[in-house]
């Protein structure tokens, strides 16, 4: 799952994408409004992270950009101001969430988990697809309870296919997922993980599904 994260204060970034990282996801950090208005041209995300008060371009007024421009992603708003007028200003632009600093990052990290959830139409947070499940809460991968050791980006293209499950993903959005704006794009070396993911998924009954020229799907294979 890759996040745009948005955000002037240098330290305070860095130690949101340090803790992003960890719960496994990709981050492209910007820290004005007019370099985050040109990503969201230009790239896809998951999910945004936007500070109010930017240099270059206020916050508000990327949101305006991004939802005139009929992009849906979710926004995340972050900022100081905590006031009604403020909360009500920011849900009423676009803004899917809206979190006051200081914050508790463990809330954080659920508010995240949660947006996710809803823009994937995951309202239950243990995910199933056969004998294998996620809980996208600890992140954890498991098939008939024995967890899953998997790599990071191997994790990454996992969780991709498990919240659309039932739809093809495309090999390309795939890669976007798991690369950040300073990485090589290889969409080559999304097979060599899926190749992988398939080996660790034969003790049970779902599967990745190959479908050419489009992409992969993940589904649960009956038995007979």
């Amino acid at each position: 799952m890759r996040i745009l994260l948005v955000e002037d204060n240098r330290p305070l970034s860095e130690w949101l994408a340090l803790i992003l990282h960890r719960n496994k996801y990709t981050v492209d950090c910007v820290y004005n409004g007019a370099d985050a208005d040109h990503l969201l041209l230009t790239q896809q995300y998951e999910l945004v992270i936007l500070d109010l008060s930017l240099p270059k371009l206020q916050g508000g007024e990327v949101l305006k950009r991004l939802r005139a421009r009929h992009n849906n992603v979710p926004v995340l708003i972050l900022t100081a101001n905590n006031s009604v007028e403020g909360r009500i200003g920011g849900l009423d632009s676009g803004a899917d969430d809206y979190m006051a600093k200081p914050f508790d990052v463990h809330e954080l990290e659920a508010r995240i988990r949660a947006l996710l959830r809803r823009a994937n139409q995951q309202k239950n947070p243990i995910l199933q697809c056969g004998t294998l499940n996620y809980d996208s809460n600890s992140l954890i991968f498991s098939i008939d309870g024995a967890p899953l050791t998997l790599t990071r980006r191997e994790h990454a293209v996992l969780e991709t296919l498990i919240m659309k499950m039932g739809k093809t993903v495309s090999k390309q959005a795939l890669a976007e997922s798991l690369y950040a704006m300073d990485e090589e794009v290889s969409q080559d070396a999304i097979e060599v993980y899926i190749h992988r993911i398939r080996k660790k998924l034969e003790p049970g009954d779902a599967a990745i599904i190959t479908l050419r020229g489009l992409g992969y799907l993940l589904q649960h294979q009956h038995v007979v």
